[in-house]
């Protein structure tokens, strides 16, 4: 793969209505879009997942942009590639940073998708035209909540994730069965909770849910295991698993019934490819989380969860979800409770260039020769 430039543009969005978890409200989201150039006049392009604070990872824009300039695109135009699954190895000579790594990887595997004149599912090895989508619902108060479901539930979404939190899950969940009594439920805790709260999590056993998603500690397998062991509701992880070696484990340990595979915090398509293949030869379901990104982002997220083994609507929403205009053009749209996956080459949509020098705030391009 000849790379003319890589050029790195941070934009910035008020999202439609606030975003709320116990961890803090999200209301303007500012992502990172990696534009990668050919030498033969293709374009790639991936998006830096990470917030602008560390409440979700250790990482930020801020530092994931140090890494990008500073150390990865130096490194690629030093170490050429063939093929983008070459990247996560080549990557490994810098710890973590798995969001930076990400953006600057995908923005790579949508340039040799285009260059291939194939679609990126196609080249991922993704088996289905269209896609299941869930939608989360992130409110103060239980009404606004209700009233999201909804608007939801009527726009033809398939799957609603709730969050909780030791002050609100038993009355939320309880609440939101007595309106939504067939709705497939899931609860995503983002770690608010320990051992000593395993009483509580035992109660939302009798609600039905399809899952609690990361209860305890973010970067915690092993006791995980011991809360699986106790209740009945399956547990999904979503914060611990930012490698392939610790899917592996909580596997192995059965700390963990479901996962959840998002493509930033695992570092790249290559590793979240190897995990899904993973959990489908063991039996452990797997869905595509989402990191309220934009347009490219959930491209590659659409891409991804075309693969045989995603059979869990996951956090791939329509682009009107948050945004009042995507930065991708056509947006992307849930049609009874499907998106269609592109069938265009690379990630199947173009860049709205208008929209993106409205909301880009700094750029820099690097150039290879």
């Amino acid at each position: 793969m000849e790379i003319k430039s890589v050029k790195l543009s941070v934009i910035k969005m008020p999202l439609k209505a606030p975003f709320t978890t116990h961890l803090g409200t999200v209301v303007e989201r500012e992502s990172i879009i990696v534009e990668v150039n050919g030498m033969d006049g293709h374009q790639g392009y991936g998006e830096g997942v990470a917030f602008s604070s560390p409440w979700y990872t250790e990482e930020t824009v801020q530092t994931s942009y140090h890494m990008l300039k500073d150390f990865l695109i130096p490194y690629l135009k030093e170490n050429p590639i063939a093929h983008p699954a070459e990247v996560t190895e080549k990557f490994r000579v810098f710890r973590r940073n798995q969001m930076a790594k990400a953006a600057l990887e995908t923005a790579l595997w949508d340039l040799y998708a285009r260059q291939e004149n194939r679609s990126l599912s196609n080249v991922l090895g993704g088996t289905v035209d269209k896609i299941p989508s869930g939608v989360v619902v992130a409110t103060k108060s239980l009404q606004e909540t209700i009233q999201q479901i909804e608007t939801y539930l009527a726009t033809g979404y398939r799957r609603v994730k709730v969050k909780i939190s030791p002050k609100n899950d038993i009355q939320l969940v309880s609440e939101l069965r007595k309106w939504f009594p067939d709705l497939e439920l899931m609860a995503d805790a983002n770690s608010a909770y320990t051992l000593k709260d395993i009483d509580r999590l035992k109660a939302l056993d009798e609600y039905g849910l399809l899952m609690i998603e990361q209860p305890l500690a973010y970067d915690d397998i092993i006791e995980h295991s011991v809360i699986q062991n106790q209740i009945k509701t399956p547990i999904c992880l979503d914060e611990s698993i930012v490698t392939f070696e610790d899917a592996y484990k909580a596997i192995e340990l059965k700390s963990c019934q479901v996962i959840n595979i998002k493509i930033g915090r695992v570092g790249g398509l290559k590793t979240a490819i190897k995990i899904h293949d993973y959990c489908k030869e063991k039996g452990i379901p797997v869905w595509c989380g989402g990191m309220i990104e934009f347009g490219i982002s959930r491209a590659h997220n659409i891409a991804l969860a075309s693969l045989p083994g995603f059979t869990i609507p996951g956090d791939i929403s329509g682009s009107d979800r948050y945004w009042e205009e995507d930065v991708i053009e056509p947006e992307i749209i849930v049609e009874n409770g499907m998106i269609a996956v592109p069938t265009l080459n690379g990630i199947g949509f173009k860049i709205n260039k208008k929209r993106m020098q409205e909301v880009t705030v700094f750029e820099e391009y690097f150039p290879f020769n």
